[in-house]
């Protein structure tokens, strides 16, 4: 007696990038975080190939001036064109954010797998300090040591240095729990029994888990260390000659620019400042729910 084979019909999984971009449509926030981040990239790349960077500094266009299609944004009290102090100091605060949130979420990744995988007295040093500095205010140590720097040696690379200092325990924190968590699990004891020393436990089985938590804190950190940059130099800490945002906004208030109609100067570094600020929050938000199965949508 003849059988009969029945087919069964092949599914085709879905390639990496039909799974990429349905993830981009349920994650909206993540969605708009980039585009924002990408407007300013972009505004940031052709101001940077259309106007002089010498603009940015006093002395260097009519002051006072409206905004108009000579000056699209505007000049302030100093003569300086606020459109390429905006194209320069866009990118400067972006270097102190990155220095300062991308190496001490490098210091955190690694003292936090040195205190939670290693253990014993270095655990109880690292977790030590960090339990003992978090509770004091980062302003009040930040605001110290930068008013203790003679102003001639302020740059963007000290004041990134000074905001660096604070930066890593925040990192450190997150990323010891998580590999605390991380390192009881039934893969990482699979590993030992193989076989399988220390480094490559860490740089095999744990790291590339927590590849999506380090993605977050480091945005998170950029988002922290800009925050403290801008309110420093609001506060008149920063390298007072740059164009920094924080910078713009200390000088329109001293010279008092809403009260004299001069609106535009501080209104477009605070605006610029808000889209960073929103930027970062939403990138954050999108890889929290990338990185944490707890509050991950499905389709």
């Amino acid at each position: 007696m003849a059988t009969i084979a029945i087919s069964q019909p092949q599914v085709q999984r879905p390639s990496r990038m039909r799974l990429l971009l349905r993830y981009l449509r349920r994650n909206k926030s993540l969605v708009f975080g980039l585009l924002i981040l990408i407007f300013l990239i972009t505004f940031t790349l052709y101001g940077l190939l259309t106007v002089d960077p010498k603009q940015a500094y006093p002395l260097a266009a009519r002051s006072k001036q409206p905004p108009s299609l000579k000056y699209p944004l505007g000049t302030d009290f100093f003569g300086r064109n606020l459109y390429a102090s905006m194209v320069v100091g866009l990118w400067q605060t972006a270097i102190i954010g990155l220095l300062a949130g991308g190496i001490g979420t490098l210091i955190g990744v690694v003292l936090g797998f040195i205190s939670a995988y290693f253990g014993g007295l270095l655990d109880t040093l690292i977790k030590g300090i960090c339990q003992i500095l978090t509770p004091i205010p980062a302003l009040l140590i930040q605001v110290v040591i930068a008013g203790s720097i003679d102003k001639r040696y302020v740059t963007i690379y000290t004041m990134a240095l000074v905001v660096l200092l604070l930066a890593w325990m925040g990192p450190t924190l997150v990323i010891r729990s998580q590999v605390l968590s991380m390192k009881e699990r039934q893969f990482v004891s699979v590993a030992k029994l193989s076989g399988v020393g220390d480094v490559g436990i860490i740089f095999g089985e744990i790291l590339p888990n927590l590849l999506p938590f380090i993605a977050a804190a480091f945005v998170n950190q950029v988002f922290v260390s800009l925050f403290a940059s801008l309110y420093l130099s609001v506060l008149g800490l920063g390298p007072l000659r740059e164009p920094l945002m924080g910078n713009l906004i200390w000088a329109a208030q001293g010279q008092s620019a809403f009260f004299n109609g001069w609106w535009w100067w501080p209104l477009f570094p605070a605006l610029a400042m808000v889209l960073i600020f929103s930027s970062l929050a939403l990138i954050n938000m999108g890889l929290d729910e990338l990185a944490n199965p707890r509050v991950r949508r499905t389709e």
